[in-house]
């Protein structure tokens, strides 16, 4: 019985040529996913994944039993085919040779290039042509895919794609000059980032003839770079225009050649724009290793083979063990060899508080790689397509740092191209050795010879070989871990006349005070270092353990101990220099996780309870008055809040204009969403729901609607908590906005009617009227128009009442659209026109934004044309500039249905070609609706 199994299109399985049924959309998916690791145990967890998502039923082992034996009998034929069968925790699925479309697909592909590689272009095309036949639409189409499943899907997609531009070559080679043109518009309009294919589609359409063509190709490539990626094209695609402007003779003859000559590409890879250099310092007295440096060497040798292999190293190990030293000794060793650049993210996977989510390191890793931030999609999966299309037929190194396990860096693989990516976790990472075929390294701690080393090479080997015995001690006292031993090493050196002997007895005195560990060696070593340190630097690294984390500025540890900058720096430089802190980056310290919860312990003991009170208070006064008046820049037109009073004698340096403040957010981002939290806990409430507001103003326009909501629940729960009605009344309208903007309507409706009745019991027309407004956009968006403009007339009668202009002129907005939206064009323009005025004046811009798009949706229905594409086109630019990209979209999506209406219909396509693609990087279903508008087109 010969079955073949499709998945390069909707999932197809053929017994002896004809269809078999597959049942449920259940057991399709769970044979994708079986049939996306053939010949491999997939666990039953991940199934369930698959299946049921993070809401499994209590009967989800016994179901998933069912779907099992429902496929036997289906590819049985009606009797149990034993070609699944269950193993440990999990099942297989046994696929013969060329049993998958993807494995022929693959091979041929393979073929092909090397045809290539040969300079064989006739065996090439037929090769790569029957590769690129085998696709019938997107891999696994119409199935819903979950995360896991998806990521490989679009490894798939990838390897398709490297197939297409390698089928253009050969096509180019052969002189196929117009066939390959239609392809390549055709794959340029699905993946239009691909400068390798643009420079393909520029030769071609060189070949036949079409110079103007060539050059208005590399003007769209550059028009569709700038706004998609923030990029300019690359320089080979520049060379190229240049070679076509001046009609060098090399573009004549096929660059391609066929069997007497080797096979050049017509257009190379898309380099990047920039070369990253993101790895940190490597540590200046790296030691020993050399086993586990030679095993990373020979990674490079494993990626030679061909453009589409990542190979991967999983390294391993204890806390404290230098895995994070090894790998960026071997990374900056080997940095010549990635003419690319180097990315790194520190993934922080075992601090329980702060782990660096994927999406928030594909951010870091876009705007290391050139893509602005107002250019970065907000979805995850859009923010991984990104990244991978453009790390595609790249010479990477990517390191990533501490990951807590597979899943925390899956979505930050490279799906193709030459890169090499090396993992230090503590975690033995086993899901990515078995799936992506990752190299396993583990490190132990150092043999005694290294560790004599590592000591030699910060004390000096005259003093090492003067007290031998003492050094033994030393070094079995510290367990021969890399951390501890450095620690040690460091408080040696700044007691020169201290004898060893004394130190190893101090160590092995204080292993008796300490309580035993799974890492003892190093506490012990802790206790040890604190013990030695004078008073002041004692004190603050206590408490330094108060603080959330992820790592803090100058200003903050002055905050927290109540003393002036001055006083402070002494302290940190002997912390710093005694290895219990690090400026990881110049200005902003971090404690090696170890370290952290030491210095919490510390903290948190009851001797130091008084102080810990004040020093807390000390830290959430400093960040929310240096947050506040941030805030007030970055929304200059929202109602103010009335914050805690500050301390006196605090430390104050308020961001002076837009840019710094929101710098200043961008760096403590991560630092704020912890601190809401710990104020809630530790009795600090008032401060909690304060600092989630001034946060706000950041996360809102950032798109950020997750955090919003999660720092929102809490800052509810805290004003709730000490009956702050003015804290409950903004946390309760802010929660509204992100329930709207994640489409939960009925929640949002509450909260709107909770703050709205807060507001009314405060007397407060301003927060009544931002509420009114903010009601108005969800009656509208529920289909309640009427209601809607209700609402709308209320909150501009209360802005009025309030004296709030900027208030009163988005709700005249607001109020032009309703009329716009109810046929009733001359009052919508005359509504909007006197917000536009308002708002010009007050130098609102993305009002402006908002307004424009309003009078060109009017304009077009009265049919002035011209004046409804400049509004528009003025919308546009005004939303990018704020990065607001959904209501950018909107108003493409209208730009577009003005275009068409005067049959511009490249101009009504490209407007759509634009929304569709910034929704499917927003994660929005209205992507669907653009790309039907441009199927209409044809």
């Amino acid at each position: 019985m010969l079955l073949r199994f499709d998945l390069l299109g909707p999932l197809v399985v053929t017994r002896e040529g004809r269809p078999v049924p597959l049942g449920s959309v259940k057991q399709r998916l769970l044979l994708a996913a079986l049939l996306l690791r053939p010949n491999d145990v997939v666990g039953t967890d991940e199934l369930a994944a698959v299946l049921w998502a993070d809401e499994a039923p209590p009967s989800a082992a016994a179901n998933l039993r069912t779907y099992v034996r429902g496929l036997r009998r289906s590819l049985g034929g009606g009797e149990s085919w034993q070609g699944i069968s269950a193993a440990a925790r999990g099942y297989r699925i046994r696929v013969g040779p060329a049993e998958r479309d993807l494995d022929r697909f693959d091979a041929a592909a393979a073929r092909g290039r090397d045809a290539l590689a040969a300079g064989d272009a006739a065996l090439a095309e037929v090769e790569l042509a029957a590769a690129v036949g085998m696709w019938r639409g997107a891999a696994l189409s119409g199935l819903p895919l979950h995360p896991s499943l998806a990521w490989r899907v679009g490894q798939v997609e990838e390897r398709r794609m490297v197939a297409e531009e390698d089928y253009a070559e050969a096509m180019l080679a052969l002189g196929s000059r117009a066939e390959v043109v239609q392809r390549l518009r055709a794959l340029l309009d699905r993946h239009p980032l691909r400068q390798r294919a643009w420079g393909q589609l520029m030769l071609g359409l060189y070949r036949i003839g079409d110079v103007a063509g060539a050059l208005d190709a590399f003007r769209q490539a550059r028009q569709v770079l700038a706004e998609q990626a923030g990029l300019e094209p690359a320089p080979q695609l520049t060379r190229l225009r240049n070679d076509i402007l001046h009609h060098r003779p090399g573009l004549a003859a096929s660059s391609a050649t066929g069997p007497d000559g080797p096979v050049r590409g017509a257009a190379p890879p898309d380099p990047l724009t920039g070369r990253p250099a993101q790895l940190p310092l490597a540590v200046p007295e790296f030691v020993g290793r050399g086993a586990e440096l030679a095993n990373l060497d020979a990674l490079l040798d494993e990626g030679a083979p061909g453009p589409t292999t990542v190979v991967i190293s999983a390294v391993s190990g204890m806390a404290g063990v230098g895995k994070t030293a090894l790998a960026l000794h071997w990374a900056h060793r080997m940095a010549g060899h990635f003419p690319d650049g180097q990315l790194y993210a520190n993934l922080r996977g075992y601090d329980d508080a702060d782990a660096m989510s994927p999406d928030d390191a594909l951010l870091g890793f876009l705007e290391a790689l050139g893509v602005p931030h107002a250019r970065i999609p907000s979805g995850v999966q859009a923010r991984i397509g990104r990244y991978r299309d453009l790390l595609a037929s790249r010479r990477m190194l990517v390191v990533l740092d501490n990951a807590r396990d597979s899943d925390q860096v899956r979505p930050l693989l490279p799906g193709a191209g030459r890169c090499v990516v090396v993992v230090t976790s503590r975690d033995r990472l086993s899901g990515l050795v078995a799936e992506e075929s990752a190299v396993p390294l583990t490190l132990d701690v150092l043999t005694t010879e290294e560790s004599m080393s590592l000591l030699s090479r910060r004390l000096g080997s005259d003093r090492l070989a003067a007290e031998p015995a003492a050094v033994t001690g030393i070094i079995a006292a510290t367990g021969r871990l890399p951390l501890a031993l450095s620690m040690v090493a460091a408080r040696i050196a700044t007691h020169a006349s201290f004898p060893l002997d004394a130190i190893a007895a101090e160590l092995h005195a204080a292993e008796a005070r300490l309580d035993a560990l799974a890492n003892g060696d190093a506490r012990r070593v802790f206790s040890w270092s604190y013990l030695a340190l004078g008073r002041d630097a004692s004190r603050l690294f206590r408490l330094l353990g108060l603080h959330p984390g992820p790592d803090l500025t100058v200003d903050a540890a002055a905050a927290l101990a109540g003393v002036p900058v001055p006083a402070v720096l002494p302290p940190l430089r002997e912390l710093t220099r005694l290895h219990l802190l690090a400026e990881h980056v110049p200005g902003r310290y971090a404690f090696h996780d170890l370290l952290r919860g030491y210095a919490a312990e510390l903290a948190e003991s009851s001797e130091h309870a008084d102080e810990r009170l004040a020093a807390r208070h000390r830290l959430y006064d400093y960040y929310l008055h240096d947050a506040y008046p941030a805030a007030l820049l970055l929304q200059p037109q929202w109602a103010p809040i009335d914050p805690v009073p500050p301390l006196p004698a605090q430390l104050r340096r308020p961001a002076a204009d837009h840019d710094t403040a929101l710098a200043w957010f961008t760096a403590e981002r991560r630092v704020l969403l912890r601190l809401v939290v710990q104020a809630a806990e530790t009795g600090f409430e008032a401060y909690a729901w304060q600092i989630a507001w001034t946060l706000n103003t950041f996360l809102a326009p950032s798109g950020l609607w997750q955090e919003q909501l999660a720092t929102q629940r809490v800052a509810l729960a805290a004003a709730e908590k000490i009956d702050d009605v003015a804290g409950q009344a903004a946390t309760n309208r802010l929660l509204a906005r992100a329930f709207t903007r994640l489409g939960q309507h009925d929640t949002a409706e509450f909260r709107l009617r909770r703050a709205l009745e807060l507001h009314e019991r405060l007397g407060d027309p301003t927060g009544q009227a931002q509420t009114l407004h903010n009601y108005c956009e969800l009656c509208y968006l529920r289909g309640r128009p009427e209601e809607a403009l209700a609402l709308g007339r209320e909150a501009l009668r209360l802005y009025r009442l309030a004296g709030n202009s900027s208030g009163e002129a988005r709700t005249l907005n607001a109020i032009g659209w309703l009329y716009a939206s109810a046929g009733d064009y001359p009052q919508a323009i005359a509504s909007c026109t006197e917000a536009l005025a308002r708002q010009q004046r007050s130098g609102d811009r993305n009002g402006q934004a908002a307004t424009l798009d309003s009078l060109g949706f009017a304009y077009d229905r009265l049919g002035e044309h011209d004046r409804a594409l400049s509004c528009y086109e003025q919308a546009i630019r005004l939303f990018r500039d704020s990065a607001d990209r959904y209501h950018e979209a909107e108003t493409l999506i209208r730009l577009g249905e003005t275009r068409e209406s005067i049959a511009d219909l490249p101009g009504a396509a490209t407007a759509w070609r634009r929304a569709a693609q910034i929704y499917d990087e927003l994660g929005d279903q209205a992507a669907e609706d653009a790309r039907r508008r441009l199927e209409r087109l044809g």
